[in-house]
């Protein structure tokens, strides 16, 4: 319809129309939409769209005279509008031109209907009639009504759908969505826009600060106070924005609270390797932390209090002298120490002390002398070499050291290059010899490094291979993916792996608790571990000093004893004589990765340079404990294995996002349960509650195999009946059973007939355990979930409030979809009667006995009648 036609006016709605009536086409639509005959339903509103003289001005009539009878459920309205949307699409007819009169009096239109519509308009509207070429100053404002009456997330949608981002503050739309932990929402948000993303960077670094309080902002919006905000604290926080710093490119400068934060958590890792582990030596040690902590007060302060918490206050005041830490940042107690040392004039004493060298024999060693150690750093050297390097038919061990990086965004460049021969050791200096790229230097070794791994005829040996080779191709462009080039390579952490598998059973099993990776292997074939503590020091460093050198050449040339004595004996390590017969690296697999069981005892192997998956404490073959009394409790890195293991039955307590580990231990006392801890809180949990108490989890793991593993290694028997008998979200094992039929009624009260919100700010309950299903289904066993427990009666409900029990819980009936209540042989639900969380049989039920079917007892369960009379007639 043209602007000029006398037929209509579009901007008014007032249409002489010679084809079909809009208005007619919505009633008939209206009609075939109650049926749900959606084919039929298509068809006819595509046979409509055509009739119409105008589609465009027939859909805003058509909205329009439905702006009073919006509900919550499904809109047919914004059904029609998409469905509008791809006939167009699929029609050959030009759209109006953009800047034409016709269009903008439309848009004028849509942008009123849109003001007045459900969030689901916006999209369609917006491509239908090109909103976001039409006069933004009615779209502004209507964002900032939406934004002013508390729906922010409506109002972010629709800004972000309408590209209005760079007219609105990213500060005002992002504070309220994220103390709502939205962060996807609002990185949606900048998406595109570089100079948005750089303020919200800084806005979120801005609430990392030490002394912040995050409350404080939470106030200015009372909507959402009500909402968690343990995910904002700083701690916490700052992982967001490293993750969002590195992912948008944006420079470290921009926030320096997050990095701050991030050299925290590397100093207490530090720590940890120096005073728990202690794989760290004291120099290497105050080398990093010295580079962590620089200038700054506030990392003064907390090294301060991580010093007192791993050791007592003279222990504390002998690091603080060392790395010359300022006295009016310890603690009184340290400083008085300090000063104590300084008076007495006994800081070298004290130095010599803190060290406590290790006795010699106890660590493996070099069994060449130390001038068949060669450090090669030019191209002269390396063609000095290159024939004992090249040998044909030789075999040679392979190990690559780098510096470790605590800091966002930085990556690990390899320094030394290790290859040993029979009775020699060649330590390639990496930066040396890439330096320039196109030298001679970095020509020649690229060529020596190809070839040496391209030869089929020399048997190259290493730990973890793959993984050192991938790091040494992203630091030398010209040796990128060099791992796929390797001919006759043997990994032995593979080899390892096999050992594991067969149980072995060595004599240095005891001893090498605590030992993983490389060094654990060394131990168990050659009676003695791997001395780790320079692996950790400054490799970039030249010139290296001794013991780095002495440590880079036994990490290699160990490989070959191992080697050696796995050939001469292979039946006494369970290995088949074909060691190359065992799995050989593949390019894809990622060294180091482990699949499950998650937990493994001690004297299993991990992955080199990383913890260990997990340290089992439990001593000896326990006897089989009832699932339903096994009681547990997860720390709040662990909430998923924690729902996992409520699934099963198992008495499963969680903390909270801001409670601290120490609680794990409070609670582990006071009521008897197992602590299941992961990272470093379990050394510290482990010496509260005494051995076999404190088991140590893979985080990297999924909740359900995690869950498997705690399961066998505590010989815990979980039967089909045990599967739902405790409610994942609170833990609780009290369930009322509801008749369909009451459900309905319950529903209908509580005026959630038209089922849970589909839009809108408040988020929508759901149910976490079942999932709606054509019936019942049968579990394995033949037996449908059916447990023994009471049938709700009127008087278990509140006469003012029948969605409330007596007890004062509020059933969560908005979690109840419509389509549920009219499923086919869908006989009753389960209250949980703490937390009000309804369940119902579905296949839920079905999937989780499949998953846990090789922990699950064979003998099926038996089909116990409910206890209590059968809800013949409804209260109501």
């Amino acid at each position: 319809m043209d602007p000029g036609d006398p037929t209509g006016d579009p901007a008014t709605g007032e249409r002489r129309c010679t084809g079909q009536d809009p208005l007619l086409l919505l009633q008939a639509l209206q009609t075939l939409w109650s049926t749900r005959e959606r084919q039929q339903l298509q068809e006819e509103a595509w046979r409509g769209f055509a009739a119409l003289d105008d589609p465009l001005a027939g859909l805003l009539d058509m909205l329009e005279s439905c702006r009073d009878r919006r509900g919550e459920g499904p809109s047919l309205e914004a059904w029609i509008s998409r469905q509008l949307q791809c006939w167009l699409q699929a029609q050959p007819r030009p759209s109006p031109a953009q800047h034409s009169l016709r269009l903008k009096q439309l848009q004028a239109r849509a942008i009123r209907v849109l003001t007045e519509s459900a969030p689901s308009l916006v999209a369609p509207l917006t491509s239908i009639f090109q909103l976001q070429d039409a006069d933004r100053s009615c779209l502004l404002v209507h964002v900032h009504r939406l934004h002013h009456e508390g729906r922010f997330r409506e109002a972010v949608m629709l800004g972000t759908t309408l590209k209005l981002q760079p007219e609105l503050d990213v500060e005002k739309m992002s504070v309220p969505l994220l103390l709502q932990d939205k962060v996807a929402l609002v990185e949606r948000y900048v998406a595109g826009f570089p100079d948005l993303q750089r303020r919200l960077l800084a806005l979120m670094d801005s609430w990392c600060q030490p002394d912040f309080d995050i409350k404080d902002v939470a106030r200015q919006y009372p909507e959402v106070t009500s909402l968690s905000l343990e995910k904002l604290s700083p701690k916490v926080l700052s992982r967001q924005v490293l993750r969002l710093q590195e992912r948008y490119g944006v420079a470290p400068a921009l926030c320096p609270n997050a990095a701050m934060w991030q050299r925290l958590a590397a100093l207490r890792h530090l720590c940890h390797k120096r005073f728990v582990e202690k794989s760290l030596s004291q120099e290497n040690w105050a080398d990093h932390v010295q580079g962590l902590v620089g200038q700054s007060p506030w990392l003064q302060e907390q090294l301060s209090q991580l010093l007192v918490s791993h050791g007592d206050p003279v222990t504390a005041a002998r690091c603080a002298m060392g790395l010359s830490l300022p006295e009016e940042r310890l603690p009184a107690v340290v400083a008085v120490e300090l000063r104590r040392l300084r008076l007495q004039g006994r800081a070298a004493e004290a130095d010599s002390r803190l060290e406590g060298k290790d006795v010699k024999d106890r660590y493996y060693q070099l069994p060449i002398p130390r001038e068949n150690m060669h450090l090669l750093a030019s191209w002269e050297d390396l063609t000095r070499y290159e024939g004992a390097l090249l040998q044909p038919h030789q075999v040679v061990g392979v190990d690559l050291e780098w510096t470790p990086v605590f800091v966002a965004g930085g990556r690990p460049r390899p320094s030394l290059l290790q290859v040993a021969v029979e009775g020699r050791v060649f330590l390639l200096d990496v930066l040396a010899l890439s330096q320039p790229p196109t030298g001679q230097g970095a020509q020649a070794f690229s060529r020596l490094v190809v070839q040496l791994l391209s030869d089929a005829s020399i048997t190259k040996l290493g730990y973890g291979m793959v993984g050192d080779l991938q790091k040494l191709g992203a630091s030398c462009p010209a040796l990128a993916h060099v791992e796929k080039q390797i001919l006759g390579g043997m990994d032995l952490l593979l080899v390892h792996r096999q050992m594991r598998v067969a149980n072995m059973p060595t004599s240095g099993v005891d001893e090498a608790r605590g030992l993983r990776g490389l060094s654990l292997l060394v131990q168990q074939v050659l009676g003695t571990a791997l001395d780790k503590t320079q692996q950790l020091s400054n490799w970039d460093r030249r010139p290296l000093c001794e013991e780095q050198l002495i440590y880079a050449a036994a990490d290699a040339y160990c490989l070959l004893e191992v080697h050696q004595a796995l050939c001469r004996e292979p039946a006494r390590f369970h290995l088949s004589e074909d060691l190359a017969g065992i799995q050989r690296p593949r390019h894809t697999e990622r060294p180091g990765a482990q699949k499950p069981p998650g937990l493994q005892k001690a004297s299993v192997s991990a992955t080199p340079r990383q913890v260990p998956v997990a340290v089992a404490v439990a001593e000896g073959a326990a006897s089989q404990v009832p699932a339903r009394a096994f009681r547990v409790v997860c720390d709040n890195m662990l909430q998923g294995l924690a729902r996992s293991l409520r699934c099963l039955g198992v008495d499963a307590r969680m903390l909270g996002n801001g409670e601290d580990h120490r609680r794990a231990a409070e609670v582990a006392r006071q009521e008897e349960r197992i602590i299941l801890t992961s990272g470093q809180p379990f050394h510290k949990l482990r010496a509260q509650v005494g051995a076999g108490r404190c088991l140590s989890v893979d985080c990297s793991l999924k909740a359900q195999q995690q869950a498997k593993a705690v399961l066998k290694h505590f010989n815990v028997r979980v039967t089909h009946a045990d599967i739902f008998s405790r409610c994942q979200a609170c833990n609780c094992d009290q369930y009322l059973k509801v008749s369909r039929d009451m459900m309905k009624q319950l529903v209908w009260l509580s005026g959630h007939q038209e089922g849970p919100r589909s839009s809108g700010d408040k988020a929508t309950q759901s149910q976490e355990v079942q999932e709606p299903g054509p019936a019942p289904e049968a579990a394995p066993g033949g037996c449908t979930y059916d447990r023994p427990c009471h049938w709700l009666q009127a008087a278990d409900l509140r006469a003012e409030t029948p969605d409330m029990l007596t007890n004062g819980t509020r059933l969560q009936l908005a979690g109840v979809p419509v389509g549920v209540l009219r499923t086919p042989g869908l006989r009753h639900f389960y209250c949980c009667t703490r937390c009000g969380k309804v369940f119902w049989d579905g296949s839920h039920l079905d999937r989780v006995a499949t998953h846990f079917r090789d922990i699950l007892e064979s003998a099926p369960s038996p089909c116990e009648p409910s206890p209590a009379p059968s809800p013949a007639s409804s209260p109501f």
